[in-house]
C-alpha cells in the first residue's frame, strides 16, 4: 500500500513584481497556513518517508514548514525540478521514479497540475485545490511505478479555510 499526499503550495507573494515566477515567497498568510496545515497532518498520523518539491521558493518554503511540524529535517526534503511547471503525466513519470521503499509521500507543487492530477489519480472532480491544500490517496499496489490513472482511494482533502 502506498500513500500520495499531493499539497499545493501556500499563498504566494505578489509584491515584488521584478522577481521569476520561480523565485516568489511566499505571503503573510501563506506562512501561517502551512505550519497550521502540517499540524493537522501530524493530528491525522501522517508521517511521510519522503518529502518531494518543485524547486519554486513558494513551494520549497512550504515543503519545509510542513515537514517541520512532521519532524522530518529540511536536509531531507528531495527537490525535484520536474515538478515545476510540469503537466500531470510528467509528475505521475516522477512518482512512477520513487524508490519502492517509501510508502508515504508528500509532494509539494503548483496548481492547477495538483487538482488536474488528484483528479486523474483519485477519480475525483475537484474543482480546485486551494493554497496549501491537501490530497491524500491511497493505491493498493507495492511499488509507485504500478500507480495508473482513476486507482487511487481518496483518504482525506483538507485546505487552510476547511
Amino acid at each position: 500500500m502506498k500513500r500520495l499526499l499531493l499539497c499545493r503550495h501556500a499563498k504566494s507573494s505578489w509584491k515584488d513584481s521584478s522577481l521569476a515566477d520561480i523565485d516568489r515567497p511566499l505571503n503573510k498568510r501563506g506562512k501561517m497556513n502551512a505550519p497550521e496545515m502540517g499540524r493537522r497532518l501530524l493530528e491525522r498520523g501522517v508521517k511521510p518517508d519522503l518529502v518531494v518539491s518543485s524547486p519554486a521558493r513558494r513551494a520549497y518554503a512550504t515543503a519545509v514548514y510542513l515537514a517541520g511540524e512532521l519532524g522530518v529535517p529540511e536536509r531531507e526534503i528531495r527537490v525535484v525540478e520536474a515538478i515545476y511547471d510540469a503537466y500531470p503525466m510528467k509528475l505521475l513519470e516522477v512518482i512512477h521514479a520513487i524508490d519502492a521503499g517509501h510508502d508515504q509521500v508528500l509532494m509539494v507543487g503548483h496548481n492547477p497540475e495538483t487538482t488536474v492530477l488528484a483528479n486523474l489519480l483519485g477519480r475525483l472532480r475537484l474543482e480546485n485545490v486551494p493554497t496549501c491544500g491537501i490530497v491524500a490517496l491511497d493505491f493498493g499496489v507495492r511499488s509507485w511505478e504500478e500507480i495508473e490513472e482513476a486507482q487511487g482511494t481518496l483518504v482525506f482533502f483538507d485546505s487552510p479555510r476547511r
